[in-house]
């Protein structure tokens, strides 16, 4: 069995304009430390990650703890946005059609593709291992919509405020075998957006 440990990073600076290089807050820099606490009595035998910093600097004491470098795949970053990809009001409609995006930006689908198939070679590269992989929330949640459909909206928007937030997915080949919600730390998420979750 493939054991994979899905890290969704913690509390970024939510004003920091430019979406590759925005860091984590003080607080998601102490709230990384439930990663490393909750990874270090486990067998990590490979961290993958988004490339974006948020994702890895959620994860690098854990990757420094066990003395692994961080994999970066770029397939594996968050959704891309359009111009007018703040608004988050479109969460419902993109969830409603995965085909959807706003000009310039990525539909559901997209990430989901480009997601899945970096995952999929992970899987196949590390058959019977256990491995990390820094995600973030809409990557995240286009991945568990693949294994399991009924994963839509609501499901997302209740997991939007877990930054950080760690779930496992059991695997034996590419098939989903377990499914383990292990820790989280509840954040706001940006306080113009709590409007869109009612």
């Amino acid at each position: 069995m493939t054991r994979v440990y899905f890290v969704r990073h913690a509390q970024p600076e939510h004003d920091w304009k430019e979406d590759r290089t925005r860091p984590l807050t003080e607080e998601g820099k102490k709230d990384s430390a439930i990663v490393l606490e909750f990874l270090k009595d486990k067998k990590i035998d490979a961290f993958y990650c988004s490339p974006y910093k948020r994702s890895m600097d959620t994860i690098a004491d854990a990757a420094a703890f066990f003395g692994k470098e961080i994999i970066t795949d770029e397939r594996l970053r968050e959704r891309e946005k359009g111009p007018d990809g703040n608004n988050h009001g479109m969460f419902q409609k993109r969830w409603a059609d995965h085909d959807y995006h706003e000009e310039g930006g990525e539909s559901i689908a997209m990430v989901q593709n480009r997601n899945i198939e970096a995952l999929n070679e992970i899987l196949s590269d590390n058959t019977d291992k256990d491995i990390v992989l820094g995600t973030h929330g809409t990557a995240l949640s286009t991945i568990l919509n693949f294994y399991d459909n009924s994963f839509g909206c609501e499901d997302f928007l209740r997991i939007i405020d877990w930054m950080p937030y760690i779930i496992e997915l059991d695997f034996e080949g590419d098939k989903l075998v377990g499914k383990h919600e292990h820790c989280y730390v509840e954040k706001e998420f940006k306080d113009n957006q709590r409007a869109d979750k009612k």
